[in-house]
């Protein structure tokens, strides 16, 4: 996985493919490149598993995905998320997508607030926020 330095979450992806304001400004600050960024096997289930997704985008979350690195959910991502889930109130799948990011020492974009917590309370430097912290 040489060359990964972020894993973007489910509500970042949604935020890329609807042009969230959000999204844009801290690719701004970030700036990844593709081959720098990929995702959990949580996201690409809550991405393609939603109920009432159109075949068009079913296609264009495909499409998005196809140019970032696929991490799977291996036993050290397992166990690290049973440590998350024993030690902080977090559900299953976000301590599965923070666990990712940790095992692989990525940096986790995302705007899910809870997420930002976990990750914040567990090593803050592995956590973009969209907006400056005080």
């Amino acid at each position: 996985m040489s060359g990964l330095r972020y894993l973007l979450d489910t509500n970042f992806l949604l935020g890329m493919m609807k042009s969230d304001p959000a999204v844009h400004r801290l690719l701004q600050n970030v700036c990844p490149l593709s081959g720098e960024c990929g995702y959990s096997a949580v996201t690409r289930m809550e991405l393609l598993g939603f109920p009432g997704i159109t075949d068009a985008e079913e296609s264009a979350i495909k499409s998005r995905l196809q140019g970032l690195a696929y991490l799977a959910v291996d036993r050290r991502v397992e166990d690290a998320a049973i440590s998350l889930r024993r030690s902080r109130r977090v559900k299953l799948p976000d301590a599965v997508i923070a666990a990712t990011a940790l095992v692989h020492g990525l940096e986790l974009l995302t705007l899910d607030e809870g997420l930002l917590t976990v990750m914040t309370s567990v090593d803050s430097s592995k956590v973009s926020t969209p907006v400056p912290r005080a």
